[in-house]
């Protein structure tokens, strides 16, 4: 049959047997997961009810899937530590089950579970674990008995976000600029406030599966159902959610379903002893770039836990949806390594993991499905079509797609060519170069890791050591502060449906990221927030924060995100000069480096004054004050058409609205 999909992207067309093919093995794959007489995803994806610890009459039951062990132990500190005192029953379908008295088991109990293959024993944390506790002195990790006897008490009945997300990526362990990592309630009580100041109305919560080296930046999970207890609780981060529910902003996930970390005594790899349990057998089964392991998509008992795991995230924490991390490295059996995505056929090759296309397929209908309103986010350097076209018309189902390749282009410009060189064409390319609802961002944390820079670091460098008070006009700091701006604005009013900032960077955070570790002494100097540096009123971090403030509000009170597209109005390479309009708004840039225009006529689609509505250039935002917020006519003698005449000193940008529009808002 013909899908949609061919329809919306005409280009497809010659692909139409590929698509049937990937729908054939989603429906296929669906009908297996739900033939145990389940009517959907979300009655199927309940793995988290059975297995692992779980209060009953009079003590608890503990269950595990592990079809490759010959036997299987408990061990704790309820028992001594002894490894072999509790065997567990061999139920069907390699369950284990072993039920215990809350004599002797009770929350908080630290056990960790034993695996017999022949006669070898190996130790594990329990696959469903919710709390892994790190011993500091011994190195070394174990389970801790967690369930909720006593559910926490939400105070976010019917809670909804419509608005399109504008996005503060986060990561609450470095959120403090204390020497230390910080806590859930640290960060409720401390950030959440900031970033509802902000303007943002989504936070998304990195590293927050749990991850044995910190380091990582969350990115190597060993324990799928385990909210990490570097920072708290999971009742101290129920409170972070509620309270963010409480204030308007829907909370992400940063989850990662695309591989595993190789870990077995903190992980799941070898937990039966086979390396097939959770993972392809081989090397088919080991990531050649990461060092971690790739999931089977193709297994339903995989399925299961990965499906589960989402809907558990999703009722017990109430995450309003997710980002799935290394999304191309799963689409592709190559992981995209080395690949450029220069023709549609590498989409539709043997190379494609169609196994993988279908998990994304079956998550996506299964987070719609627990709460319609959710967002998933697809982190997809590829470009994959149909990304985020509906599951029904052939396509995988993802609300948005991350806009990789601007925060790549806005760093490469800043590191490899002068100001002068800033190609329009390239740039205006790169904005409107999309095939999907977008998250556009100019960097996220990954552009400001160790051997990186942010990009307010890449202009300004050593500079920001010694001249960032408000009082000095350092050159460096004077262009590294406007195009920092002009970046910002630019990306978010033409390059996408939606915008991301990393923690910190709305205020031109210094320097870049780095964990605790060996080669720096174990230091977290560079792995926190110096927020003092906002809080200072002799800095101009305070400028970039307000400019930072008021951009949201101009992009959220015009809805510019409602209109798809911006419409190219101008663009003059020469003169450096880009103008469009979206949202009814017009923007216009002059990213020249010397040139002052005074009058430079800008076309615009109605024939009315409009009035200056924001400018990078304010006082406010450590500009210059030389554009008055006036209003000027679209009517100029001697040229056809509605023309606005303008100001535009170097290095600036100008919002602007027809009057009409004022009278509305």
């Amino acid at each position: 049959m013909a899908y949609q999909i061919t329809k919306t992207h005409p280009e497809l067309e010659p692909f139409a047997d590929d698509i049937e093919l990937r729908m054939q093995r989603y429906y296929g794959k669906r009908a297996q997961l739900l033939s145990g007489g389940h009517a959907t995803l979300k009655e199927f994806a309940n793995a988290h009810n059975f297995f692992g610890f779980h209060k009953e009459k009079g003590g608890w039951v503990y269950r595990e899937w592990a079809p490759g062990a010959d036997q299987l132990f408990l061990t704790g500190d309820f028992n001594g530590w002894q490894w072999v005192d509790n065997p567990m029953e061999r139920l069907e379908n390699g369950v284990w089950e072993l039920h215990l008295s809350d004599k002797l088991i009770k929350k908080g109990s630290k056990v960790m579970t034993i695996v017999q293959n022949g006669d070898k024993l190996t130790q594990h944390l329990p696959l469903y674990t919710r709390r892994a506790v790190q011993d500091w002195v011994n190195q070394s990790w174990c389970c801790e008995v967690w369930d909720d006897v006593k559910p926490y008490k939400w105070t976010d009945k019917n809670f909804k976000c419509d608005e399109p997300p504008i996005i503060y990526e986060a990561h609450v362990g470095m959120a403090s600029e204390d020497y230390k990592i910080a806590t859930y309630t640290e960060f409720a009580d401390n950030i959440l406030p900031h970033i509802k100041d902000g303007g943002y109305n989504t936070v998304q919560l990195m590293a927050v599966m749990e991850h044995p080296f910190y380091g990582s930046f969350g990115y190597q999970v060993s324990n799928f159902f385990a909210a990490s207890s570097r920072f708290g609780t999971p009742d101290e981060l129920k409170y972070l959610v509620n309270k963010a529910h409480n204030m308007g902003i829907r909370v992400l996930l940063d989850v990662v379903h695309s591989h595993a970390v190789a870990n077995t005594l903190e992980g799941i790899n070898l937990f039966d002893g086979t390396d097939y349990q959770f993972f392809h057998s081989g090397g088919k089964g080991d990531h050649p770039a990461w060092g971690t392991k790739c999931f089977n998509y193709d297994k339903p008992e995989v399925l299961h836990f990965l499906l589960s795991n989402l809907k558990f995230w999703m009722e017990e924490f109430h995450f309003d949806g997710f980002r799935f991390d290394g999304v191309t490295s799963m689409l592709y059996n190559d992981h995209a390594l080395g690949s450029n995505f220069n023709s549609l056929d590498m989409y539709f090759s043997m190379n494609t993991d169609i196994e993988a296309v279908n998990y994304l397929q079956l998550a996506n209908e299964l987070i719609h499905l627990i709460n319609p309103n959710a967002i998933t986010i697809a982190e997809d350097m590829s470009g994959m079509p149909g990304m985020c076209d509906p599951i029904d018309d052939g396509g995988i189902g993802f609300d948005f797609r991350l806009g990789m390749g601007l925060p790549d282009l806005w760093i490469k410009l800043c590191k490899e060519f002068k100001d002068e060189d800033w190609n329009l064409d390239w740039i205006w390319h790169e904005m409107t170069f999309r095939n999907a609802p977008t998250i556009a961002y100019a960097e996220s944390h990954d552009q400001a890791l160790v051997g990186d820079k942010t990009i307010i670091f890449w202009l300004a460098d050593a500079a920001m050591y010694t001249d960032m008070n408000k009082d000095c006009h350092n050159p460096t700091i004077d262009r590294a502060i406007a195009l920092h701006k002009m970046i910002r604005l630019l990306t978010m009013a033409a390059g996408g449906t939606g915008y991301l900032n990393f923690m910190g960077n709305e205020f031109g955070h210094p320097e870049w990221i780095d964990f605790p570790r060996e080669g720096n002494g174990s230091s977290f100097h560079y792995c926190r927030r110096q927020w003092s540096l906002l809080n200072n009123n002799a800095l101009k971090y305070q400028c970039l924060n307000d400019f930072d403030h008021d951009m949201i509000a101009v992009a959220k009170k015009y809805n510019i995100f409602k209109q798809i597209w911006p419409d190219l109005k101008w663009m003059h390479c020469d003169d450096h000069v880009l103008a469009f309009e979206r949202g009814g708004l017009v923007f216009v840039f002059n990213f020249s480096p010397t040139e002052c225009y005074n009058g430079y006529p800008i076309p615009v689609t109605k024939g009315m004054d409009h009035q200056v509505l924001f400018t990078t250039d304010d006082w406010r935002y450590n500009g210059f004050g030389t554009i008055h917020h006036n209003r000027l006519s679209a009517w100029t003698p001697g040229l056809e058409g509605n023309n606005i005449q303008v100001f535009l000193p170097p290095r600036t940008a100008i919002v602007l609205a027809p009057i009409d529009m004022l009278d509305e808002k």
